[in-house]
């Protein structure tokens, strides 16, 4: 059974395929799509950084890199000891 890269390169050989690429090229050319594409990415930007916390590091101020180890995560149910 052929890969899911080789059927797709298969394809991309095709007229259906090479029209398809031009379709997609010149809809990431158009200054609306691009628009819509990055405030996509900034959104889903936002949204991680929510779920870390926010920020570069996290945690006390000297303290360990990457939050208190056991310590709350945000989005998450408290853990049980």
């Amino acid at each position: 059974m052929a890969g899911l890269f080789s059927k797709v390169t298969r394809f991309a050989r095709t007229p259906q395929g090479q029209q398809a690429i031009r379709k997609v090229q010149d809809a990431a050319k158009d200054p609306a799509t691009r628009r819509r594409i990055n405030s996509g990415v900034d959104r889903v930007r936002q949204q991680v950084s929510g779920r870390r916390g926010g920020g570069a590091g996290g945690g006390t101020p000297g303290g360990p890199v990457g939050g208190t180890p056991g310590g709350p995560v945000p989005g998450r149910p408290p853990q049980q000891p």
